[in-house]
């Protein structure tokens, strides 16, 4: 039994018929991650003794009659959540030492379900990018082809799990960060609901970690399977208690359908600011046709669908907005002063976000309240609709690319480039709003990369995209691991690994 690429629930049912003992599962996990990494370089920060100790500790647990949620299964944590003893840095070389005293609240409810924590997964620079690379940690590598990228910023952890470093992982999500590396890495993913999950403790260093929610960024989990999003979704939800003085539970309500017949769906493909690549439209449109084929309602049109277009705008000047909120004051004034430069009638995509990044307060409270007129089309629309199926990028994985000039990269769509950071409407269309999203795999490219989709709900109705997940995953099938191994030809790029101070 390769128990590295089983899913948790399938772990925690072996766990608990006596099967495996967590101290195997956790020895077996570190030993491929020890065997494999070197061509992935997922693991950035290793903490393989405190696992083996927390194995041990989750083994005497079950013998005494506990079985918590998590209880010994094997987990990775993004590297930008705080763990006590271990660095912090969001891939940025000044905080390379900086060391947290204490846990993030997400990382304290994984150990508190029980989970054994394997280490930290790699990050581009300030989770910056669409990517995973910085100057601590290198280049994290795509296990289905590794001149290509995992995405990011939660890409160590999408490489972690196609790879079977761990059956669960956790990340973040402003910009797809976690969308789109599960659709790079043909993972699962669910971006929840804005402000369902609590994140205090991810925070770039050197903090402090308040409980202070941001306007678009959650925190969310990731899997091998759509029930384990559940099942990890479900440890993670609930308020800061510091903000309330007192932890309570949240009760979400259950998905609206049970059968893929009974959902009603939009279909979307296409995006008036950018084209969706052949691979990704196919990939789409599979799903797509799985959900004919079960008698869903599907719909390609909708006057209810709130305009794309303003969206994007939106999104993008809202994300760009907090994006450089920390700039020096004399980068600051260089960036007006080409914003001044814009024509009134330019309303492309590269002017909203030099706009975004020289909003004052008057024009971030204008721009709130255009998201709350698209939050209530939201409302409207879901009305008559439970899902919206889309893309997570226009692309499948592409090749790495480091260039430090974000703003002049460029993403090839079919042979035809476009701006880079364009790519992340179809991210910004759950984002902007504060949608929940699941992000489930929808087969192969021609080329054999992993395509996704994500998975548009309503507010707050978190269960009914993860249940549409499951029935897709039942129906088509879903994560398969990749082949290891380099391909021949391909020339890695440079991939340092730090282990902690603590474990090996």
């Amino acid at each position: 039994m390769d128990w590295n690429q089983q899913t948790a629930e399938e772990q925690a049912a072996a766990l608990r018929a006596g099967e495996v003992t967590s101290a195997e599962l956790t020895d077996e996990a570190i030993a491929r991650i020890e065997r494999d990494d070197t061509e992935i370089n997922a693991i950035c920060v290793r903490d393989f003794d405190r696992a083996q100790s927390a194995a041990r500790a989750a083994d005497e647990a079950r013998a005494r009659g506990e079985d918590r949620p998590l209880l010994g299964i094997p987990v990775t944590v993004k590297e930008s959540y705080d763990i006590a003893g271990l660095p912090t840095t969001w891939g940025m070389p000044r905080h390379r030492n900086h060391l947290p005293a204490e846990d993030a609240v997400q990382v304290s409810r994984l150990k508190a379900a029980g989970a054994v924590v394997l280490g930290k997964t790699n990050v581009p620079l300030g989770l910056q990018d669409l990517q995973t690379f910085n100057e601590i940690y290198g280049t994290t590598n795509n296990p289905w082809h590794p001149g290509r990228t995992p995405g990011g910023s939660s890409g160590g952890s999408a490489a972690a799990l196609a790879s079977g470093f761990g059956a669960l992982s956790i990340g973040s999500d402003i910009g797809g960060s976690l969308r789109t590396p599960a659709h790079f890495c043909g993972v699962y993913a669910h971006k929840p609901t804005l402000g369902l999950a609590a994140t205090r403790g991810m925070v770039p260093p050197p903090g402090p970690a308040l409980p202070d929610p941001p306007d678009l960024a959650v925190v969310g989990p990731m899997a091998r399977s759509a029930r384990d999003l559940t099942l990890l979704l479900d440890v993670m939800v609930g308020p800061d208690p510091l903000t309330l003085g007192v932890a309570y539970e949240v009760t979400l309500p259950p998905a609206r359908h049970e059968q893929l017949r009974d959902f009603r769906v939009l279909v979307l493909d296409q995006h008036p600011f950018l084209p969706t690549g052949s691979a990704v439209r196919a990939g789409v449109n599979r799903v797509a046709d799985v959900l004919v084929d079960a008698g869903a309602r599907v719909e390609r049109h909708s006057p209810l669908l709130p305009d794309l277009t303003e969206a994007a705008l939106l999104y993008t000047q809202l994300l760009f907005s907090s994006s450089v909120a920390r700039f020096p004051v004399e980068a600051y004034e260089q960036l007006r002063t080409r914003a001044a430069r814009l024509s009134a009638d330019d309303q492309s995509l590269d002017a909203a976000r030099l706009r975004g990044m020289v909003f004052s307060h008057l024009d971030w409270i204008g721009a709130n309240g255009r998201r709350e007129l698209h939050r209530h089309g939201w409302r409207r629309f879901f009305a008559e609709f439970d899902a919206v199926v889309c893309p997570v990028t226009p692309t499948p994985a592409f090749p790495h690319n480091h260039d430090p000039d974000l703003m002049g990269r460029r993403i090839d769509i079919d042979g035809v480039e476009y701006p880079f950071f364009d790519q992340l409407v179809w991210a910004g269309l759950a984002t902007m709003p504060g949608l929940p999203a699941t992000a489930v795999p929808a087969g192969r490219s021609p080329d054999g990369l992993p395509v996704g989709v994500q998975l548009i709900g309503p507010m707050l109705e978190d269960r009914t995209p993860l249940r549409l997940a499951e029935l897709l995953e039942q129906t088509m099938g879903g994560f398969q691991a990749p082949k290891q191994g380099v391909q021949p030809g391909v020339r890695l790029p440079a991939s340092p690994c730090r282990t902690d101070s603590v474990g090996r």
